[in-house]
């Protein structure tokens, strides 16, 4: 804290687009970031994708990468008699995660060219289409991509995500519906992860009431993929005070964009820090109660641990604490948090290519949240069914087709930019806007049909394994 409110108060002369004094509407003055350059020859590369491989339809960007990534063996039969052909079982479970993650029901799509009909479709969604194993599909989807990366195109692997929620409506004739205040209308909230790649490493269904700091911290906790988090860009209503306190015993750091930046108050590390800092002093308040935290600190680490192992959610250990605010390490994880705000926010003003970093790492979900709309095009886009489970079953089927459209993207541009036409064209705005999040050669709609014998030709990302014998000789 020290660290940090001494660099601030040293840079804040100097910054031109920050100011701190006494002001009805908050002390601090943040200067919006400058936009900037657009780049040129993006969508020259995306016409290159179609010009191609044409316009592919999703269903067979599904069969693609679960042919090339194996991950629908995930879904398993919860039966302990009887078993399907795998051929067979692959054409049935393609053509039900399409009929959930499109939204057009398995009534719709077992009238497409195929030899499926609606009650084999439905027998074999019973028996194999759980949300565990589309967890499971999805993860081994998104591992896939990762290691189908080629860094010179995308760099480095990246270790943080954007973490958002997007509502979803859902027909209102149930008891169960509910009425999302911020929102205003009724349905769930799908609460998502979305790595720098755009690739989504975890999703869940969450009620309208629930807290987004706790979505967020679960999803780090529990996303099951090879991905290394240390850091999550959130909203204003995916951070809090409690939660820079949990995410700080959790070894991860919580990048917020705060809408109300110029009503945040900095703690002081010490008492005599309002004399220490004095630029600073219009947005200061009292300084930390570090006995609150030194007297609880077992406690508090109690706490995060049960949520690092699974013994607790982070839903239930914050309604626990809701309920009792008084509670001494409630009160000493406030402070924790605090001092951690205070540390990000002092940093976060100074540092324009931080604040650039977060609006960025923001922006790429909320593409992910546009690319839902496309895909999820049936019925409107309404959840059709109130059951919890079968609206799980939806948001994971969606998140597994966009996760097989990010990666069979990523390697259409490996592909087209490994040719030697396009060496030297991609500009430095080019590289930096460069990602697989779009649509324009794909197509959800039309006839559903399966032809498991035509594959996209599309070169193998990884290298061949090295012929140990002759290495030997």
């Amino acid at each position: 804290m020290r660290r940090e409110l001494t660099a601030l108060t040293t840079a804040l002369p100097s910054l031109d687009w920050l100011e701190i004094t006494d002001r009805k509407a908050g002390a601090i003055k943040l200067t919006p970031l400058d936009p900037v350059p657009e780049p040129r020859n993006l969508r020259k590369l995306k016409r290159a994708c179609v010009a191609r491989w044409g316009t592919v339809p999703l269903i067979e960007m599904l069969k693609e990468a679960a042919l090339r990534t194996g991950a629908l063996r995930a879904l398993t039969g919860v039966g302990t008699r009887g078993s399907l052909p795998e051929d067979v079982l692959i054409e049935r479970l393609l053509l039900i995660a399409y009929a959930y993650g499109t939204n057009s029901g398995l009534r719709t799509v077992a009238a497409g060219d195929h030899a499926h009909s609606e009650d084999k479709l439905r027998y074999t969604a019973r028996r194999y289409f759980t949300p565990a194993g589309l967890k499971a599909a999805g993860v081994e989807i998104a591992n896939a991509t990762f290691a189908a990366r080629q860094a010179w195109i995308w760099g480095e692997s990246t270790t943080t995500v954007a973490s958002d929620s997007s509502h979803f409506s859902a027909f209102d004739r149930n008891i169960f519906t509910e009425w999302h205040a911020r929102y205003g209308g009724r349905g769930v909230l799908v609460y998502w992860h979305v790595e720098e790649g755009t690739m989504a490493i975890h999703s869940q269904v969450l009620n309208c009431s629930a807290s987004e700091v706790a979505a967020m911290i679960e999803g780090v906790m529990r996303h099951g993929t090879s991905m290394n988090v240390e850091g999550n860009y959130v909203d204003s209503h995916g951070q809090s005070e409690i939660g820079f306190a949990i995410t700080s015993l959790l070894g991860f750091k919580l990048l917020p964009r705060i809408k109300q930046i110029n009503r945040v108050k900095l703690y002081g590390p010490d008492p005599d820090s309002k004399e220490r800092y004095p630029l600073l002093l219009p947005a200061m308040t009292r300084p930390i109660r570090w006995e609150l935290i030194e007297q609880n600190y077992d406690m508090l680490v109690k706490y995060a641990t049960a949520i690092r192992v699974g013994t607790a959610t982070t839903e239930a250990i914050l309604r626990r604490f809701t309920r009792n605010a008084s509670h001494p390490v409630y009160q000493a994880m406030l402070e924790l948090g605090r001092a951690q705000k205070t540390i990000f926010v002092a940093r976060y003003l100074r540092d324009r290519d931080l604040q650039r970093e977060i609006n960025s790492g923001l922006n790429i979900v909320e593409g992910w949240h546009d690319v839902n709309d496309t895909i999820l095009f049936g019925k409107s886009g309404e959840l059709a069914n109130n059951r919890r489970d079968q609206q799980e079953l939806a948001v994971l089927s969606l998140h597994l087709l966009q996760a097989a459209l990010i990666y069979i993207n990523t390697l259409m541009l490996q592909d087209i930019l490994a040719e030697p036409e396009w060496a030297g064209i991609l500009t430095d705005e080019d590289k930096r806007g460069v990602n697989p999040l779009f649509t324009s050669n794909m197509t959800p709609y039309g006839e559903v049909t399966v032809n498991m014998t035509s594959r996209l030709d599309l070169s193998d990302p990884t290298p061949p394994e090295p012929d140990l014998d002759a290495l030997a000789a």
